[in-house]
């Protein structure tokens, strides 16, 4: 499971119904991103909004549908 953001691929350790929670924080302000997330060899991707961006403080994200 991984987020897209503006080029950089993000390693997602949990997916939660409006919040994931990255293996590695990191800063940047709020943006449009794409998940992609895989279940028994079946991909599925989709494009999120970070509202809130991200902090290198929190790996917890909060996202919101569609961008």
């Amino acid at each position: 499971m991984h987020l897209l953001l503006d080029g950089q691929i993000l390693s997602i350790g949990q997916l939660g119904p409006d919040f994931l929670i990255l293996d590695k924080a990191i800063d940047h302000p709020p943006a449009n991103a794409r998940l992609f997330f895989a279940v028994d060899g079946k991909e599925r991707e989709w494009d999120v909004r970070l509202p809130e961006g991200m902090s290198v403080g929190s790996r917890r994200v909060v996202v919101a549908g569609g961008g």
